[in-house]
C-alpha cells in the first residue's frame, strides 16, 4: 500500500505530464530523479486508478473494433465505419469512400490494381477521387459481360475506375459465368481472356466484396444462379463467394460444378496477390466474411461497425 509521500509524488508527476505537457525527461530533471522512474510512477498513476485514460471522441468506438479484427484475423488493417441512422446504401458510400482514402494512399509504387464487381464496388469508384496515376494499371478479376446490371461489372468498374485515376485498364471479354465447361474451355484459351487473366493474377493490390448467395445476392439477381443452383450450393456447404467462386465455413473453395464455369481468378490465386482489400457491409454477410478472413483471403477489411461488432 503506497504512503502518503509516494501517493503526492505520483499525483505532482502525473500532473506535470497530462496537463503541463512536460516530458518524462523534464520532469526527471525538475524533481531530481531519472527518467525511468518517473516512467514507473506514471504506470503506477495508472494501474492504481490515480489516473484514468480514455479516447473522448466518436471514432473511440469503431478504433476499437478495428484493433480486435486486426488482432483475431491477423490483419494488415481494419477499417470500420459507423452505422447507426444511416440506410444500406449510404452504408455502402461510406465504406466506398473509406476505401478510397486507404488505397489512394498506399499506391505508391503500385503498377497494377485488380478490381472485382458487385454494388459495393460501384460505390467504391464512385467514392473515388480524381488523381493521376499514369504508372497504373487496372485490372478486371472476373468476367463482367451481360444485359443486367451493367453498372456494377467488372469491366465497367474497371473503366470508370481508370478515368478517375488517369489510369490504362484492360477489359476481360467474357461473362463472370458462362453455361458450360466447354464454352469456358474455348473463351480462357483465347489470347486476350488468357492475357488479361495473368495480368489479374499478377497485379500488386486488389478490391474485392464478398457475396452471400442466398440473401442479397447480386449473381442470383442478374439470374447466374437459379433456385436448383442454390439449393445444390447450400448441400455442397458454401457460405460465401469472392469474385463468384464460393467457398465454405472454413474458407476453402467448394468443389462445385457452378466454380468450374466461373470466368476469373481462381479462389486461391487471391491469397497471392500482395494485398487484397475487402469491402463489405451487411450483417447477412457475417458468416460469409468470417469464412473468407478464416480462410486468409483477405489483409485489409472495410467495414461497418454493426457487422463488425458481430464478427469480433
Amino acid at each position: 500500500m503506497m504512503n502518503w509521500d509516494e501517493r503526492r509524488q505520483i499525483v505532482k508527476v502525473s500532473r506535470l505530464y497530462y496537463f503541463e505537457g512536460l516530458t518524462q525527461a523534464e520532469i526527471a530533471k525538475k524533481i531530481g530523479v531519472s527518467r525511468p522512474v518517473i516512467s514507473k510512477l506514471l504506470n503506477k498513476a495508472r494501474e492504481n486508478g490515480i489516473v484514468e485514460i480514455y479516447i473522448k471522441d466518436e471514432n473511440a468506438h469503431t478504433v476499437e473494433l478495428e484493433h480486435r479484427l486486426e488482432k483475431k484475423y491477423h490483419l494488415k488493417e481494419a477499417i470500420v465505419v459507423p452505422a447507426a441512422g444511416k440506410d444500406p446504401e449510404m452504408i455502402k458510400h461510406f465504406l466506398g469512400k473509406a476505401a478510397s482514402f486507404y488505397i489512394s494512399k498506399n499506391l505508391n509504387g503500385k503498377k497494377s490494381l485488380g478490381i472485382s464487381w458487385g454494388s459495393t464496388l460501384a460505390k467504391f469508384v464512385q467514392e473515388y477521387p480524381y488523381e493521376q496515376h499514369q504508372q497504373l494499371k487496372i485490372i478486371p478479376l472476373v468476367g463482367g459481360m451481360g444485359r443486367r446490371l451493367v453498372e456494377i461489372h467488372s469491366n465497367l468498374l474497371a473503366y470508370q475506375l481508370s478515368q478517375k485515376m488517369n489510369a490504362n485498364c484492360s477489359y476481360l471479354y467474357a461473362p463472370a459465368m458462362v453455361e458450360n465447361a466447354e464454352l469456358k474451355k474455348r473463351l480462357i484459351e483465347s489470347e486476350d481472356i488468357a492475357m488479361v487473366l495473368e495480368e489479374g493474377r499478377n497485379v500488386d493490390m486488389a478490391v474485392v466484396g464478398i457475396g452471400n448467395p442466398y440473401e442479397g445476392s447480386t449473381m442470383a439477381t442478374m439470374q447466374y444462379l437459379t433456385e436448383a443452383d442454390l439449393n445444390s450450393l447450400r448441400e455442397a456447404g458454401a457460405i460465401g463467394d469472392i469474385g463468384s467462386r464460393f467457398y465454405s465455413q472454413s474458407g476453402e473453395e467448394i468443389i462445385h460444378p457452378l466454380n468450374e464455369l466461373v470466368i476469373g481468378l481462381e479462389i486461391d490465386e487471391y491469397k497471392k496477390i500482395p494485398e487484397v482489400i475487402g469491402i463489405v457491409e451487411g450483417s447477412h454477410k457475417v458468416e460469409s466474411i468470417r469464412a473468407a478472413l478464416n480462410g486468409h483471403y483477405l489483409d485489409v477489411l472495410v467495414i461497418d461497425d454493426i457487422t463488425a461488432d458481430l464478427i469480433t
